[in-house]
């Protein structure tokens, strides 16, 4: 490295949690649909092994969003880390990326209403509350509505903050270090905590705390099965993908960092403002966030080399989650570093089938 780069925080290792990184690039989790769907949503294929290897410049590689459950899945061909095969499709990915020198973490996810029986094998998708979500899920039958979610009984919560565990579990059982669990974006612990989607007036529902409980009880659960130091959570405080929304986001996402404080986790992985938009939406004080948080603070949305070059060097962040970026460069780091031009990505092969726009993208002469 040069004495230029050396000065350059973004390009410096970094401590998370448990884990030592080479430097405080992130890859963000990104859905691409190319499990072997017909197998049970297996990853594993040559072609999803060398998409992982490609990118291993990355201090820390998030994996796309991996179900923890059949009913936990939203889109065609994502993968599973529920069953024995799954981890057994996970293995040469992580070796693959271990060997490359970087770090590899799985994000476990459970989409909840934003599902429809096509995608889940017939089974109506569950949420916290029978609040459908005014979208349109693609399926093999084509574009279908989003059918009314049923509402999860307090004995099916439990149920699935186990699978949480259980897919935590599977994750080192593959080769991960550890797990980012998918708090955010619309998603089923996102819908627990946002009066957006949850309207229930039990313990799950109503207050804050009460909104709170099922991401704690899964963070809880997480934490138990595979240690603090491995574990971290995506939150979107104010983003309003999936169709979800809340009155109070700085009540609600205070007193989720305060609880997460006191557990000890790895890090939160924060989408700065509208999932993939605009940075500047209102509702939450991201600046605050960093302060309050004792753990890592890694910053996602809209970043470019400058910024996530300020954002560390000011000390508004600890590392920098990069996701186009990454998928149509995937030697992103090397081009940061030289501060070389960037691929534009091809939007029309983010989820299709195949190695167009998955693992064709040059990189930079050697």
């Amino acid at each position: 490295m040069s004495n230029e780069l050396s000065t350059i925080k973004l390009f410096q290792p970094v401590r998370i949690g448990d884990l030592e990184l080479a430097n405080r690039v992130v890859m963000a989790p990104l859905t691409r649909c190319r499990a072997d769907e017909a197998a049970g949503d297996i990853p594993g294929s040559a072609m999803n092994i060398e998409y992982y290897r490609q990118r291993s410049g990355a201090g820390l590689i998030i994996s796309e969003g991996t179900q923890v459950s059949p009913v936990g899945k939203g889109y065609m061909a994502t993968p599973g880390i529920y069953s024995d095969a799954q981890v057994e499709g996970w293995k040469p990915i992580t070796k693959a990326v271990h060997e490359a020198g970087s770090k590899i973490i799985a994000q476990i996810w459970h989409v909840g209403r934003i599902s429809h029986p096509d995608l889940t094998g017939g089974v109506q998708p569950v949420a916290p509350s029978p609040v459908r979500a005014n979208l349109t899920a693609y399926t093999r039958n084509g574009k279908v509505e989003m059918p009314e979610p049923r509402e999860l009984s307090i004995t099916e919560i439990a149920t699935i903050v186990n699978e949480y565990r259980h897919g935590a579990a599977n994750a080192l059982r593959a080769g991960f270090d550890g797990v980012e669990i998918h708090g955010a974006n619309g998603y089923l612990i996102d819908q627990f905590l946002r009066d957006g989607a949850n309207k229930r007036t039990d313990a799950y529902g109503g207050s804050v705390e009460n909104r709170c409980r099922f991401a704690l009880e899964v963070i809880d659960a997480v934490v138990a099965e595979i240690g603090a130091g491995r574990v971290g959570i995506r939150l979107s405080p104010v983003t309003p993908a999936n169709d979800l929304s809340d009155t109070n986001p700085q009540a609600v996402f205070a007193y989720l960092i305060e609880a997460l404080n006191q557990r000890g986790i790895a890090f939160i992985h924060f989408v700065e403002g509208a999932t993939g938009g605009p940075r500047d939406l209102t509702g939450f004080d991201f600046s605050w966030a960093r302060q309050a948080f004792k753990g890592t603070y890694i910053a996602n949305n809209g970043y470019d080399r400058e910024m996530a070059i300020d954002a560390i060097s000011a000390g508004r962040a600890d590392a920098i989650a990069f996701g186009r970026a990454f998928i149509a460069n995937p030697d992103l780091v090397d081009r940061l570093k030289q501060d070389a031009p960037l691929n534009l990505p091809n939007p029309k092969t983010f989820y299709a089938p195949g190695p167009e726009g998955y693992i064709d993208y040059p990189a930079l002469p050697v």
